[in-house]
């Protein structure tokens, strides 16, 4: 058995890593110590939200003695109002270890005991059904109910197991790490359609990105990627090639504003109250507004790339862009080849544009008025992941097209694509007739992509 990753401190933790987790006994000491003078702080009695008061609405209410005992475990219960459909494993996990990261910060003042039940949930499960939609609340209480419901709270813990936005945050980083992967993989099939249609390489010079060193980088991807320039078939190439460059590296820049607001939304105070310098704080860090938006603008840009793939894809089935066979097809007319391709393309693309309305413009009142605006960054993240779903399917459609380019072409593979190309060959027979290419698609999702 794989040894479990040892955590000294909150930026150990990776959403994305899924080794077990183990904190250091430095580390719990630290926390043990603010739980100690967490709980003196309570004894003197003052109201602290929703510990020795009400929630929301009712937060003028002073609970006794006896219904402090049982409020941290009914918070759970009575807001765990989701249902299906249920959040996959992996995104379930990183909802986990984003609250354990929180914790580790200090700022929630849990009990060591909780932070062992949270680690054994994570290592151990079984995971938690969780909602993957329906937040509908200032924060993310209602999928944070039902992800911690096996948990067993202790004094201020059921409300600390509610509070911020640590599941949005935990998937946003999950799916930044794959948003990663899909980069380097639209500017490899990009190269690939460049280098397989003779495109003029001027649009990726140098000296183009001027100003721009993220473009810059992109452009130098290209370059070496596509191989060197043959004589290009037409002074100028069709738009969707010459801007490769432009929307990938808007792609990669956006998701570096993500990863760092996902780092903000791990470094700062989300817990509310938050223990701080002896005292118990309100906040307003489940507002999750910087998260939401960065998942936002990746959404988008995402959906521009799919849209730019797409029509590259379109060029390559025109013999007048590749000098090819119509439809890359080996027989055009009995054979359609590749056209339906596309249409899956346009279809996948026209579900990305129905994702790329901001999430956070709606002001809807909850909880008798308390509650009077959200940002909804929970539902931000899930059209995020939706978004890097979608796109994959576009640069599968595209790289299928690319690959059968390339066989009915006399074209040599570009060095910096043959292993691409050679991944793609071990799951996609050679295409001599039309055949089920959705089969062929999802094989490249599921193995290359």
């Amino acid at each position: 058995m794989t040894e479990p990753v040892l955590i000294h401190g909150a930026s150990d933790l990776d959403p994305a890593c899924p080794a077990a987790i183990e904190l250091a006994p430095a580390l719990l000491d630290r926390l043990a110590a603010i739980r100690a003078a967490a709980l003196d702080t309570l004894r003197s009695g003052r109201p602290v939200y929703g510990v020795n008061t009400g929630m929301g609405n009712l937060s003028k209410v002073r609970l006794t003695e006896d219904e402090q005992r049982v409020h941290q475990r009914n918070l759970l219960l009575g807001r765990a109002v989701g249902g299906p459909p249920w959040l996959p494993p992996d995104e379930a996990r990183a909802v986990l270890i984003g609250r354990l990261r929180t914790f580790l910060t200090g700022d929630a003042a849990v009990s060591i005991e909780l932070l062992h039940q949270l680690v054994a949930l994570i290592n151990n499960g079984p995971l938690p059904n969780i909602p993957a939609e329906g937040a509908g609340s200032a924060g993310e209480i209602i999928p944070l109910a039902h992800a911690f419901a096996s948990l067993d709270p202790g004094p201020k813990e059921g409300i600390a197991l509610l509070a911020g936005i640590p599941g949005a945050t935990g998937r946003a980083a999950l799916h930044a790490t794959r948003a990663h992967r899909l980069a380097d993989q639209l500017s490899a099939v990009a190269a690939g359609a460049i280098a397989v249609v003779g495109a003029n390489r001027d649009p990726y010079q140098a000296a183009a990105a001027r100003g721009d060193d993220v473009l810059g980088l992109e452009f130098a991807r290209l370059r070496e990627l596509a191989g060197p320039e043959p004589e290009p078939r037409s002074l100028q190439a069709p738009v969707s090639f010459r801007v490769a460059g432009h929307v990938n590296a808007h792609a990669r820049r956006t998701l570096q504003h993500l990863d760092d607001a996902v780092d903000r939304a791990f470094t700062g105070v989300t817990d509310s109250p938050a223990y701080l310098d002896g005292e118990f704080v309100g906040t307003a860090g489940f507002h999750g507004l910087d998260l939401a938006a960065q998942c936002d603008h990746l959404t988008v840009a995402l959906a521009h790339a799919a849209e730019v793939s797409a029509a590259r894809l379109h060029r390559l089935l025109d013999p007048a862009v590749t000098g090819l066979t119509a439809q890359l097809a080996h027989d055009p007319g009995p054979q359609a080849g590749l056209v339906a391709v596309h249409k899956r393309a346009v279809a996948t693309i026209h579900q990305l544009r129905r994702l790329s309305l901001p999430t956070a413009i709606s002001t809807t009142e909850t909880s008798n008025g308390q509650e009077d605006v959200q940002t909804f960054s929970w539902e931000a993240v899930g059209n995020l992941a939706e978004a890097i779903r979608l796109t994959r399917e576009t640069t599968a459609c595209e790289l299928l097209a690319v690959r059968q380019a390339f066989t009915l072409s006399p074209r040599n593979i570009p060095t910096g694509l043959q292993a691409l190309m050679q991944s793609v060959d071990t799951v996609v027979p050679p295409i001599n007739t039309d055949r089920p290419f959705g089969e062929d698609l999802t094989r490249l999702l599921t193995a290359v992509l």
